[in-house]
């Protein structure tokens, strides 16, 4: 049986109870996700702290990029930076197994500054990540670490103008961090040349897969000379991730931190909703709780997420939307003011929130119910980070 509560939110079982109300509807190719599973009652408990082996001091780099780690604020690494980075220094290809938030970008961006230091072949370093936003903060962080070393990165992705991109290229930076297609197209075009590589970077490696991207990257990879370190990170490990590792990498040692995204930390629960307009009322109601600090809420498509936020801001509620329809300057802006709570609310389709890392995230709001359990999965990694609990509603019909 189920008891609808406060707000119109439903208490299923979550042992899987099949009542006939609220169950979830198939349509546009979603699965029949039943509700139990968006149910869970956040577990309170005090999580171990990871004890690193080594500090940022002990690791071989030179005196201007522990000043500039130490001036971050970075003293004790996290736990794929304290095992990759030895083996990154020591010239090994390496497969992380790693979410994101969990300082993977410093694990590899800090081995390859030490490195670079006063290479002439240039560039040397190709970084492939599945979005422009990760392609951004990858780059933000290397403009910190890099800082005073005389170091210059160049970001090629899509939703930007092509010719800024190739005038920076001629530049000859050290490295180059892009997303596939546009990778792809600069490679095609002859502007884009990898046979002085001697570092490739696949980040994201199951977004990209996810994405589409495979041919892309077995085109670019191919481009490359196969005498080079290979980093490759993953949050998952599929059939497929192993084939491309296999093909990619050679005698790789594997780095595994991996948690379940799904956290004990995230109070789940779902709220019935008997239409559209009841469902946005649900909405403007728990975003006048304060306690909905910093809010990300999901939609399926592209125009229903633009017109959402657009609703939301025009009602008093400041927010932002995120999708494929945006450029890179409006994402980038959109993300710059959700991260520095300019905005409480941003509203995001599932693609354009991959691989994004937005600390402090209070609560996640499925206003579309995911297609898929991973995607759902997905959404709700965003909050309950670093031990702290996390709050995520999802939208269900109700029952007739």
């Amino acid at each position: 049986m189920s008891q609808t509560n406060q707000r119109g939110r439903r208490s299923f079982h979550a042992s899987g109870n099949r009542s006939r109300s609220g169950g979830s509807r198939k349509n546009s190719g979603k699965q029949t996700i039943h509700p139990s599973k968006f149910i869970n009652k956040a577990q309170v408990y005090e999580e171990k702290p990871y004890e690193p082996a080594h500090s940022f001091a002990d690791f071989p780099f030179g005196a201007e990029l522990k000043h500039n780690i130490a001036a971050k604020g970075f003293v004790l690494p996290s736990a794929i930076q304290d095992q990759a980075i030895p083996y990154i220094v020591e010239g090994r290809d390496v497969i992380g197994l790693a979410n994101t938030g969990t300082g993977k970008t410093a694990a590899f961006l800090l081995p390859i500054i030490e490195r670079q230091s006063g290479i002439m072949l240039r560039p040397s370093v190709l970084v492939v990540t599945p979005t422009r936003e990760l392609a951004q903060q990858i780059y933000e962080e290397f403009v910190v670490f890099a800082n005073g070393l005389d170091m210059e990165a160049a970001i090629v992705v899509g939703g930007v103008n092509i010719d800024r991109q190739i005038r920076t290229l001629r530049r000859r930076p050290h490295l180059i961090i892009g997303t596939p297609g546009r990778l792809k197209d600069l490679i095609e075009r002859r502007d884009l040349q990898l046979k002085n590589m001697t570092t490739l970077v696949l980040d994201e490696a199951d977004r990209m897969l996810d994405m589409g991207f495979l041919p892309d990257i077995k085109q670019i990879v191919g481009k490359m000379p196969r005498d080079r370190q290979t980093l490759f990170f993953s949050a998952t490990m599929t059939p497929e991730i192993e084939v491309l590792t296999g093909q990619f990498l050679k005698d790789p040692v594997t780095v595994q931190v991996r948690t379940g995204e799904t956290s004990s930390h995230v109070e789940q629960d779902v709220i019935e909703a008997r239409d559209k307009t009841h469902k946005l009322e649900l909405l403007h109601d728990l975003l006048a709780d304060e306690r909905y600090g910093k809010v990300l809420v999901f939609g399926d498509t592209k125009y229903g997420v633009q017109r959402l936020s657009d609703q939301l801001h025009k009602s008093g509620i400041p927010s932002v939307a995120i999708h494929g329809n945006k450029n890179q300057a409006q994402r980038q802006k959109a993300l710059q003011q959700f991260k520095e709570e300019k905005v409480r609310v941003m509203v995001a389709t599932d693609v354009a929130a991959r691989g994004l890392d937005i600390p402090n995230v209070t609560h996640v709001i499925n206003f579309d119910t995911p297609k898929t359990y991973e995607d759902y999965v997905h959404r709700i990694g965003r909050t309950g980070r670093g031990g702290a609990t996390g709050h995520a509603h999802t939208f269900i019909d109700a029952s007739n």
